[in-house]
């Protein structure tokens, strides 16, 4: 009877031992781990931030623009006929009164030699009537209607020298030919384009601007454009007019500047980034476009505000060994402003509202990050922004 019973003490004493390791394992244990971690300090996180500068600009009024030719037409015959000769290629630059096309012109040319003809006779007669006028021979009325046949005729040869002439299309002006759209031997009529010629330097830039920016405008003032074409090159020029009248529906005003264009890069129709520089350099606040947060609501920044309390204070180890005293780094505390934003140059960007100059702007991290938190700063350098800027 004591065997069973004495096993049996055992078996419960063993599996009080197990149940107690196994309460302090998996239920003690986790707890005392966790409320060990929630209760170590978290580390500051950091972030990169650069000051915000002053800088002196020539502000910018923005627009898009359409360049247009100076003088810009599409060739075609004043008469219907057939085209005989091309003298032109595809591309070509011309001069002023070049031979482009000729119809043909046999039908007139035989019509002139007939009125010709007929001229001659009537000048004859007209000579013969002015004999005979001067001897008494012949009335006053008979010499009137020799006159008047003699000019009659003399018209009609000068109608249709007139009609020859409308067969050969000269170029009106210098300047450079498009694509040929006709050939040799095709018929065509009065108004069918035939080439289109363009003269590109120098060029205009039709561009409107809104009422409110008109003050700021006036001609000779600077332009910059910039064309997709052509990325990486500036074309200068000059405002030349503004339009006497604002659109009734679109309450802008349209501008016109010219351009040199030397190397004829610039060709009508294309799509241009305009800038119409101000007259004087203003000083303006800028900043990273990598600092800038767009949103529907408005655009904003993290500002990194010095924490006094807790900046530049040494930590235990420094106090132990002075010699290799180091402080901790300073500590900041975020603020998210909104602000205004003016122009863009390259990647930094104009604040007209929200940001002094001398403040720390965050510029990377932005989504991990929060308002009133508290950060250090960061040695990285800045990302690159992108080329364009980011629209909301």
């Amino acid at each position: 009877m004591k065997k069973p019973i004495l096993l049996g003490i055992v078996f419960i004493l063993l599996a009080g031992v197990l149940g107690g390791f196994s309460y302090f394992e998996y239920v003690m244990k986790p707890e005392i781990i966790r409320k060990a971690v929630l209760g170590a300090p978290q580390p500051t996180p950091s972030v990169v931030a650069e000051i915000a500068k002053t800088e002196s600009w020539r502000r910018a009024v923005p627009a898009i623009g359409t360049l247009t030719a100076v003088q810009g037409i599409d060739v075609a015959p004043e008469t219907a006929g057939v085209i005989q000769t091309i003298g032109f290629e595809s591309g070509q630059d011309v001069e002023a009164g070049t031979l482009l096309v000729e119809l043909d012109d046999g039908t007139e040319q035989a019509s002139l030699k007939a009125a010709q003809a007929q001229l001659r006779n009537s000048q004859v007669s007209l000579t013969r009537q002015r004999e005979l006028l001067d001897r008494g021979n012949t009335s006053r009325s008979n010499f009137d209607t020799a006159v008047a046949s003699r000019d009659s005729d003399a018209a009609e040869v000068e109608r249709i020298e007139a009609l020859i002439a409308e067969k050969s299309i000269m170029a009106p002006f210098s300047g450079k030919l498009g694509i040929r759209q006709a050939d040799i031997g095709q018929y065509v009529s009065p108004g069918t384009s035939l080439v289109s010629l363009q003269q590109l330097d120098p060029i205009y830039v039709d561009f409107p601007v809104p009422e409110q920016q008109l003050a700021q405008i006036a001609a000779g003032d600077d332009v910059d454009v910039r064309v997709d074409a052509f990325p990486a090159t500036g074309f200068s020029g000059k405002v030349t007019t503004v339009d006497s009248q604002v659109n009734q529906s679109t309450r802008n005003i349209l501008v016109r500047a010219q351009l040199a264009n030397p190397q004829k890069q610039l060709l009508p129709g294309m799509f241009a980034n305009v800038r119409v520089l101000e007259p004087q350099p203003q000083e303006v606040v800028t900043i990273r476009r990598t600092a800038v947060t767009y949103s529907l609501f408005g655009d904003t920044v993290f500002v990194a505000k010095p924490d006094e309390t807790t900046a530049a204070k040494p930590d235990a180890a420094a106090e132990a060994n002075p010699d290799a005293a180091k402080p901790a780094p300073a500590t900041y505390t975020l603020e998210q402003r909104r602000v205004t934003l003016g122009e863009q140059r390259g990647d930094l960007i104009a604040v007209t509202d929200g940001i002094k100059s001398g403040e720390h702007v965050v510029t990377g991290g932005q989504n991990k990050i929060f308002n009133g938190q508290k950060v250090t700063l960061s040695e990285m350098s800045s990302l690159k922004a992108p080329s364009d800027r980011p629209k909301p």
